[in-house]
C-alpha cells in the first residue's frame, strides 16, 4: 500500500509559469520528490521558493515560444504544434531517466509524454486550467462575433490534440465546477475528473485587521467606492462589459486595472483611458497594497477555469462582483461575501455596484464578513489535496494491478 509509506515521486510538466511554481513549492514541503519540468530559468523557479535542485528546464525552449510570441503575435500559432511536440517529448526523454510513479502534466504539452509512459504503476495525471477545449473554444467564437473582434481562442490542431490528452490521461484535475460541468457536458466519464481548488499565498496577501477597518472607513465615508479588476484586459476575460461599465459609471467611482494589456483591446482601453487607471502587470510580492487599497473586486470573466486572483481578493478580504464562469461560485457567498452576475450582463453588474454605493453601512458588514468568515486555503492545501488524491489513486491502481 502506498498511504504514508511510499513517497509520491512525481514529475511535475508545465510550458510556462501559470500555478505550477506555487503548488510545486508546497509539493516540496510536503516530502514529494518532485523534478519540475519547465522552460523558465531556475533563477526564477527560485524566487517562487523551489530548490534549484528540483528544477530540470528546457530554456531553449522558453526563448522559442516568446520569440514567436513577441514577433508574431497571433500567427505564432503557425509554430504551436512544432512548440509543443518539442516540450512534451523533451518532458518524455527526461522522464524516461528516472524512476516516477505520477507524472503530473499540464495539458497542451502531454500528448507524446502520456504515450510513453506503459507501466500501469505510473498515474498520468493531467491538469487543464480552463473549461474543457470545446466549450472555451465555443465561448470564444461567440465572443469574438460579439465584439467584432479577431480573439486568440483554441486552433483546430489543438482542440484535436487536448481531446486525446484527455483521453490518455488516468485522471483529470480541473480547478472549478464550472470546468467539471464542461466537462461533463462533453461526455467526459465523472470517474476520471477530479476538481482541485487553487489557493494563495496567505503570508503576502492576508491583510492585518487595519487594513480592513480602513476599507471600512473608506465605504462609510461616502467617497467613490474603489473597484479594481487583475488580470488581462482581454475580450476573453470581459474587457467588452468591463469597458461599458466604465463608461457609464465613472463619475461616481474609481476604477482601476492592473495586468496585461494586449494589442486586442488597444482601442478600448484608449477610449476609456481617462476614466480608468492602468498599471501593467506587476510582480505578485507587489499585489498586496493593490488589494488593500481597493473596496471591490470586479471579474466579469468570459470564460476561466479558476483565476488565481480571486483567491488573492478573497484572501485580501475584498467583496467579489464575477460571473459563473471561473470559480468564484465556489469560493463567494451571495449576498453575503460577494455577487454572481450572468456572463455579458453590464447592465446587471451596474445594479450591484449602485447597490453597493447606495448600501454603505451593508457593504461595510460585508466587508467585515468578507475577512471574519475567510477560510483559508493556501497552496499547502492544495499540495495536500493533490497529494491525498494521487495516493489514492495509485492505491486503486495497485490493488488492481496486484
Amino acid at each position: 500500500m502506498l498511504g504514508n509509506k511510499m513517497k509520491l515521486k512525481m514529475a511535475f510538466a508545465v510550458h510556462g509559469r501559470f500555478h505550477a511554481f506555487d503548488l510545486g513549492r508546497e509539493l516540496v514541503r510536503q516530502g514529494v520528490d518532485l523534478t519540475l519540468l519547465t522552460n523558465y530559468p531556475k533563477k526564477v523557479v527560485e524566487r517562487f521558493g523551489l530548490p534549484r535542485s528540483c528544477v530540470v528546464n528546457c530554456v531553449a525552449h522558453g526563448i522559442a515560444s516568446r520569440l514567436a510570441h513577441r514577433l508574431l503575435g497571433s500567427r505564432s500559432k503557425l509554430f504551436e504544434p512544432t512548440l509543443h511536440r518539442c516540450f512534451s517529448r523533451w518532458a518524455s526523454n527526461v522522464v524516461s531517466q528516472k524512476e516516477f510513479n505520477v507524472i503530473h502534466s499540464f495539458s497542451g504539452v502531454s500528448e507524446e509524454l502520456f504515450q510513453n509512459v506503459s507501466k500501469p504503476c505510473v498515474l498520468k495525471s493531467l491538469v487543464r486550467g480552463s473549461a474543457h477545449i470545446k466549450v472555451q473554444s465555443r465561448l470564444l467564437k461567440e465572443e469574438a462575433m460579439r465584439c467584432g473582434v479577431k480573439m486568440d481562442s483554441p486552433s483546430p490542431w489543438m482542440i484535436g490534440r487536448e481531446q486525446r490528452e484527455y483521453q490518455l490521461a488516468d485522471v483529470l484535475f480541473v480547478l472549478s465546477t464550472f470546468a467539471q460541468k464542461s466537462f461533463l457536458e462533453q461526455g467526459y466519464p465523472a470517474d476520471k475528473l477530479r476538481v482541485l481548488p487553487l489557493g494563495s499565498q496567505l503570508e503576502l496577501f492576508r491583510p492585518a485587521s487595519d487594513v480592513i477597518d480602513q476599507r471600512r472607513s473608506r465605504i462609510l465615508s461616502g467617497q467613490p467606492l474603489r473597484v479594481l479588476t487583475i488580470g488581462s484586459f482581454s475580450f476573453q476575460k470581459g474587457c467588452l462589459d468591463l469597458a461599458q461599465m466604465v463608461q457609464k459609471a465613472a463619475s461616481k467611482f474609481n476604477f482601476q486595472f492592473v495586468g496585461d494589456l494586449p494589442a486586442e483591446s488597444k482601442a478600448l482601453r484608449n477610449d476609456i483611458s481617462g476614466r480608468m487607471q492602468f498599471t501593467q502587470r506587476l510582480p505578485q510580492r507587489e499585489l498586496p497594497p493593490v488589494y488593500a487599497g481597493a473596496d471591490l473586486f470586479l471579474f466579469p470573466t468570459i470564460q476561466d477555469g479558476y483565476a488565481v486572483v480571486l483567491s488573492q481578493a478573497q484572501a485580501s478580504g475584498l467583496p467579489i462582483l464575477a460571473t459563473p464562469n471561473c470559480a468564484a461560485p465556489d469560493i463567494i457567498k451571495e449576498g453575503e461575501t460577494g455577487w454572481i452576475c450572468p456572463i455579458r450582463s453590464p447592465a446587471q453588474f451596474l445594479e450591484r455596484l449602485k447597490w453597493c454605493d447606495e448600501h454603505r453601512q451593508e457593504l461595510a458588514g460585508i466587508v467585515r464578513r468578507s475577512y471574519d468568515e475567510f477560510k483559508p486555503r493556501d497552496w499547502w492545501d492544495v499540495a495536500a489535496d493533490l497529494v491525498r488524491i494521487c495516493s489514492e489513486q495509485l492505491e486503486n491502481s495497485q490493488a488492481k494491478h496486484g
